[in-house]
């Protein structure tokens, strides 16, 4: 990779990083991806392209140290907050909605999910309206949508905490 970083500009791009760069003492972590790690931040520190390496995660807080010393940057996204939630949910939303959807009451109800997961709501919510053959979507179809993402989010905590 770090090869092609040489020979071709660009935007190199590592989505959930912690795959291969969480701490050592993780148990998850074998030999092939443990020899990554220990490459990868000399391969950082020695690429002199003009190329732009990004890593994103969910998980920051079991990635190896040595890796944060080693980007330029590092942006923290959180969760967004009831006004920006219910900004996203009238974006996406409000021209396919009937008057009246309390924005506020489902950005309450949204609370602790992210961007994406908002997103996704929204995007079942208009596939059940189509499907249906609805004319306008309603507070109680966001609502539906969004009570679906908040159990999702919960059966995988669940999940995890089992793991």
């Amino acid at each position: 990779m770090f090869d092609a970083t040489d020979r071709t500009r660009g935007i190199y791009f590592f989505d959930e990083f912690d795959a291969i760069g969480s701490q050592w003492g993780l148990a998850n972590g074998v030999g092939e991806v443990r020899r990554i790690l220990n490459s990868f931040p000399q391969m950082i520190e020695q690429d002199a392209s003009h190329s732009l390496i990004v890593a994103a995660t969910n998980h920051p807080e079991i990635l190896d140290q040595a890796l944060f010393r080693r980007f330029d940057d590092i942006l923290h996204y959180g969760l967004p907050d009831e006004a920006l939630i219910a900004a996203l949910l009238k974006a996406r939303l409000g021209r396919q909605g009937r008057k009246g959807i309390s924005w506020k009451r489902l950005a309450q109800q949204a609370k602790g999910l992210s961007y994406a997961e908002i997103v996704r709501a929204c995007d079942e919510a208009l596939k059940e309206v189509i499907i249906e053959q609805k004319e306008h979507l309603g507070e109680r179809d966001i609502r539906h949508a969004i009570e679906e993402r908040v159990q999702a989010r919960s059966n995988f905590r669940k999940q995890s905490s089992r793991t």
